[in-house]
């Protein structure tokens, strides 16, 4: 008998910015995705929907591929084209994972997170920072979206960002998911401290996951020496102009007291 393939919907937002003249974040972001040992292997079935701003151009080349399915927000900001990706996604999908279109997934990525999912409802992870010339910059603790899959039960529960939002989307998100009784799953690198006592010591931000994440936050070493996720820290990141202008640093600190407010914490 033929097993049915998983049905994987891969929510990318994405402004369509090129790497060089004729070459896409987005289509590299596809690629590491359709790279995966369990795509090759014919146990999943990926497709790619990409949430784009209100009257974005979509390149021929990218508009022809059956693979992908385009969200077109209402608005210019992330938290619409993420929005705007959710709603396409619908519900045709077992598991929904979140992807920038900057960041690139290491091939055991999707394998280790759905064999997690089989006894959690949410699954996190850390990632490997490299700047634009591929140099490690650090292992960055805190569960980027890009580290994100679910079943999409977990998804519809949630639900979709606050548009409120600008800077802090994915902490509101994770108090959600923390007040949701949903069991969580943060994966980290083989290498990670295996105590919250030594995370305290050497990976403060691990240690944050336990304690800001909710009750029912389970941290879990992979078998992989590094991080799961490769994300691209690079000048035009919400985090660098944040560090650079004052208004955008104060917008920043505004929506952390909401979140405050709300939660009690920052989520993690």
């Amino acid at each position: 008998m033929i097993s049915k393939k998983i049905p994987v919907g891969v929510i990318i937002p994405s402004r369509l910015q090129q790497i060089g003249p004729n070459d896409y974040f987005l289509e590299r972001a596809i690629a590491s995705a359709l790279a995966q040992t369990i795509v090759a292997e014919d146990r999943v079935s990926l497709t790619f929907i990409i949430g784009i701003d209100a009257g974005a151009s979509i390149p021929p080349r990218l508009a022809e591929r059956s693979d992908i399915v385009w969200a077109q927000s209402d608005t210019s900001s992330q938290v619409g084209a993420l929005n705007a990706g959710i709603d396409a996604a619908g519900d045709r999908f077992d598991y929904i994972a979140f992807l920038e279109d900057d960041d690139r997934w290491d091939s055991q990525y999707l394998a280790l997170s759905l064999g997690v999912l089989d006894g959690y409802g949410f699954v996190s992870t850390t990632q490997l920072e490299v700047d634009e010339h591929g140099q490690i910059v650090r292992i960055n603790d805190f569960p980027t979206p890009s580290g994100w899959m679910m079943p999409f039960d977990t998804l519809r529960r949630v639900g979709r960002f606050d548009p409120a939002m600008r800077w802090h989307l994915d902490n509101e998100w994770l108090g959600r998911l923390g007040e949701s009784g949903i069991k969580r799953c943060h994966l980290v690198d083989a290498m990670a401290p295996n105590s919250l006592a030594l995370a305290e010591q050497v990976r403060p931000w691990l240690a944050n996951v336990v304690r800001f994440g909710g009750d029912k936050v389970d941290v879990q070493r992979h078998t992989m020496l590094a991080p799961l996720v490769i994300r691209l820290v690079h000048s035009r990141s919400g985090t660098a102009q944040i560090a650079v202008d004052p208004i955008l640093r104060q917008q920043s600190q505004t929506e952390y007291t909401t979140l405050i407010q709300r939660y009690g914490r920052i989520p993690w």
